[in-house]
């Protein structure tokens, strides 16, 4: 696996590789890689010629109050778990390369991150007009044919795939299953900051998700009485310092509210645990003929359509 810091370098390995007739497949990442992040690795690994895995950690997608300089940074344990899982190229940008002096482009996917994690309240969309920016950087200076994300950031997920119709990029977005540990929480490099207490606590948050797909099954399809349900468990096991943001019942692609899960849709929930916020999300299946309307994957686009 080579590393590359620079654009030009990144280019020109790509360069090579298309003209010898190679898909292309990037696992965009912050760095500090767990399974999760392995995960689509070797799903890129297994789909395409050549995977370029990128590790920039994008300070534009903090918001004020985040410490930036807090980020885990573990280059050398990186370099080597994704050489491990067969990546090709690793892309190690300093800021400078991407954000070189006088930049001054954002790209915003308006609605999809005005709610849930993108609250006003919470100022969210500026966090996601960071992640939509950097991500149509990458998909530009790597020309993908295919990217890969998890599932656990759905809403980011859903803003990129919006993004990708909208300006009509030439790559095939993959979403893949979210990872979990034995307990059932959602892998996240912030599940470190649990404690034993905080981490028992953290489990009620998939506990009422699979709750709510059980309660979908037994014939309940009513959103308010699902999420109401599901918001009494959160309160029967959080610490009254604890706070739940929000639980919904929404539409997987516009994550608008669903009042009634007759169709694919999905329940997402974030929360803070002590002081640590997480996030998780589960799809809703609804006993039916119809077809999923959860995309795993979108074709290169054609219009606007996602």
């Amino acid at each position: 696996m080579n590393t590359v810091t620079s654009i030009a370098e990144l280019r020109a390995e790509l360069d090579a590789a298309r003209a010898a007739g190679l898909g292309v497949g990037v696992v965009p990442t912050m760095g500090a890689l767990h399974e999760g992040h392995l995960s689509l690795i070797d799903r890129s690994v297994a789909e395409c010629d050549l995977t370029v895995v990128t590790v920039f950690v994008n300070p534009t997608q903090f918001r004020p109050g985040e410490d930036l300089d807090a980020y885990p940074r573990r280059l050398a344990d990186d370099t080597a778990l994704a050489s491990e899982r067969g990546a090709d190229l690793l892309f190690v940008p300093a800021v400078e390369e991407i954000y070189p002096p006088g930049f001054a482009t954002s790209v915003a996917v308006r609605g999809i991150t005005e709610r849930l994690c993108g609250d006003a309240t919470r100022r969210g969309h500026e966090h996601f007009d960071g992640v939509t920016t950097v991500v149509a950087k990458l998909f530009n200076i790597v020309q993908p044919d295919r990217a890969y994300f998890g599932q656990k950031d759905a809403q980011q997920v859903a803003a990129i795939r919006r993004m990708v119709a909208d300006l009509n990029f030439r790559v095939r977005i993959e979403t893949c299953p979210t990872v979990r540990e034995a307990d059932g929480l959602a892998l996240s490099s912030r599940n470190a900051y649990l404690s034993a207490d905080q981490r028992e606590r953290a489990t009620a948050l998939v506990d009422a998700l699979r709750a709510t797909q059980s309660e979908l099954s037994d014939g309940v399809r009513d959103g308010a009485t699902l999420t109401q349900s599901a918001l009494r468990r959160l309160a029967d096991r959080l610490a009254p310092d604890d706070t739940v943001e929000y639980f919904e019942i929404v539409d997987p692609c516009s994550l608008e509210t669903v009042e009634s899960v007759d169709r694919p849709a999905l329940a997402v929930v974030a929360a803070r645990v002590g002081s640590t916020r997480l996030i998780d999300n589960f799809p809703l299946e609804p006993k039916t003929d119809r077809p999923s309307a959860i995309p795993t994957t979108n074709p290169i686009p054609q219009g606007a359509a996602i």
